[in-house]
């Protein structure tokens, strides 16, 4: 709601009559203190005048006080919802130094799981744009694929391992060399600087 203010909603000593309904709000009763209205009803508290405002917008008896403060706001309930989600959701492109780092590298067993691992968090940063990587192939093999038959036929002793969390394979039979090599062009395919894809490679 529009968050804590310094009364409860509840009539003014000056406010206008409101004997039939004219503003359905949060009331107390001045003998007891005890709620009139439904207790699960949300509440906030407000200024004298800040209350006086919204009830002299009342258009209709039994308007609440929620209707008239999102007529007043131009309040769209299901585009706030929509900007909340949006709002919250990963974003399908990023750095991927912002999730690399050389712990996580070094707690690969292999370089190859090494390879793998980086690229993973490439493919992750960059969903959108990581079929590009199909693009690097060497004189005469496939590098990247989305099957592992494509890379299996692409030539012999291939070693096809998929790329973790995503649909993309790639060749891993080749030495610590060629990998770094295949990771700078993977870097550079997806927009990272020379220098940046040296920095990727070197956690190789």
């Amino acid at each position: 709601m529009i968050g804590q203010y310094c009364r409860r909603f509840c009539q003014p000593p000056q406010a206008a009559n409101f004997e039939h309904g004219a503003l359905a709000l949060n009331r107390y009763n001045r003998r007891d203190k005890k709620v009139t209205t439904e207790d699960a009803m949300k509440r906030i508290e407000l200024d004298d005048d800040l209350y006086a405002y919204i009830a002299s917008h009342t258009q209709q008896i039994g308007e609440s006080a929620s209707d008239i403060l999102r007529r007043l706001l131009a309040f769209d309930s299901a585009a706030a919802v929509e900007h909340a989600d949006s709002s919250t959701s990963l974003p399908t492109t990023a750095s991927v130094f912002d999730r690399l780092n050389q712990p996580d590298v070094a707690a690969q067993r292999s370089a190859v799981g090494r390879f793998l691992y980086i690229l993973s968090l490439l493919y992750r940063s960059h969903r959108q744009d990581f079929a590009k990587v199909l693009q690097i192939r060497g004189r005469d093999r496939v590098y990247f694929a989305t099957s592992e038959e494509a890379l299996l036929a692409s030539g012999n002793s291939t070693n096809p391992k998929q790329i973790p969390d995503s649909d993309y394979w790639v060749v891993t039979n080749n030495n610590t060399t060629k990998k770094k090599s295949m990771l700078t062009l993977v870097a550079t395919e997806l927009g990272y600087s020379p220098a940046e894809a040296e920095k990727i490679r070197d956690f190789l």
